[in-house]
Parts: C-alpha cells; sequence; structure tokens
C-alpha cells in the first residue's frame, strides 16, 4: 500500500502507538489501514453418498475440482455464505448441517471454513465460476485434480467421519509448498 484510501496521502509501514505489529498508516491524516485475513467458506454437500464438486472456470486453478466455496461477503453470516457459495457455483440450494473444518492458511492470510450439509433436491448446475459440477461417488473423486490442499484435506476428514459414522469438527494449519510440476498450488484464492 503506498497511498491512504480515505485522503490519499502517502503512508508509512510502521507499528503505531499502543500496538504491536506494523500497519499502513497515513502520514497525513493518521488513518490506520488493517489488514485481516480473508475467510473462505464452502461446504461439503451430499445428495444419496455423493458429493458435490464443481470444476473451476476461472483462476487460480482453472479446471481443477473444488467444493464450492469462496470468499465471505460483509453482512453475511458463516452459513449464509457458504449456502450463496454454493448457489452460485453449483446452482445447488443446501441444508446445513454444522460447521465441520477450519483450516487456517497463514501464508496467504487466509482462513478455509467448511459446513457439512445436503442437498435439498438434486438439482445442480454449472455457475458462471464453473466448467461442470457433479455429485461423485467417493471413488470418483478425481484426488489428483483438487484445487486446494484444503479442500483434499476436507474431504478425507469428511470421508473418514461417514466411513465411521460419527462427524466431528477438523481443525488443521497448512504450511506454504515448495512450487513443482507435482504440488501445483499453495491454495490461493483470488484476491478482491
Amino acid at each position: 500500500m503506498r497511498f491512504c484510501n480515505r485522503c490519499g496521502a502517502d503512508v508509512s509501514h510502521v507499528v503505531p502507538a499502543g500496538d504491536s505489529l506494523p500497519r499502513h498508516v497515513c502520514n497525513s491524516c493518521g488513518y490506520i489501514h488493517y489488514e485481516n485475513p480473508r475467510l473462505v467458506v464452502g461446504c461439503v454437500a451430499e445428495w444419496e453418498g455423493r458429493i458435490l464438486l464443481c470444476r473451476r472456470a476461472i483462476e487460480p486453478q482453472l479446471g481443477f475440482w473444488t467444493l464450492p466455496a469462496g470468499f465471505m461477503e460483509n453482512g453475511e453470516t458463516t452459513a449464509q455464505a457458504a449456502s450463496r457459495e454454493t448457489m452460485e457455483e453449483a446452482g445447488a440450494s443446501i441444508i446445513l448441517d454444522a460447521p465441520f473444518a477450519m483450516v487456517s492458511i497463514a501464508h496467504i492470510n487466509q482462513v478455509h471454513l467448511f459446513y457439512r450439509g445436503r442437498l435439498a433436491t438434486p438439482a445442480y448446475a454449472a455457475g458462471v465460476e464453473s466448467l461442470e459440477v457433479l455429485l461423485l461417488n467417493e471413488e470418483d473423486i478425481p484426488w489428483q485434480n483438487l484445487a486446494f490442499r484444503s479442500v483434499t484435506l476436507c474431504l478425507e476428514h469428511y470421508l473418514a467421519d461417514r466411513a465411521s459414522g460419527t462427524y466431528g469438527f477438523h481443525e488443521a494449519e497448512l504450511t506454504p509448498l515448495v512450487f513443482s510440476p507435482v504440488n501445483r498450488s499453495d491454495d490461493t484464492e483470488p484476491a478482491r
């Protein structure tokens, strides 16, 4: 950040009085520009034992598969965000059961929260951010073509819990990957 979004003056990256971390502070009006992690919210949604997955029509990870999820908007709850994202990306109405997995990804300033839920009806369709949407059996999940590590982790926990008959809440942290042809992703969602 180079300029204050309130008055347009230059900013400095300093530790403000009473704070412990450097922030962008306006040299003219003194406004402190806090930058906090972004919340990505989605859902593992089932219909008759099959899981709803979307193939991405946008970067990052164009053409790879994911759970319906995206950035939470101001003025909505996490449950509303999960429902909205599922409708936008997969054209599916869902019934949420419970929060299921939370993945902290500190190196990209994101937290991914996934709910556990069910489709209200078997109707679904690709939204503008999806190339296609499918309900898949466990054996048909394209593990090598999943877009994000958080999605892989969530699906692994979900399938293990489903097999045991007991669903818990799972929390994890992901650290940076070194890029290679095998590791395509650093779990980023596009900044808005």
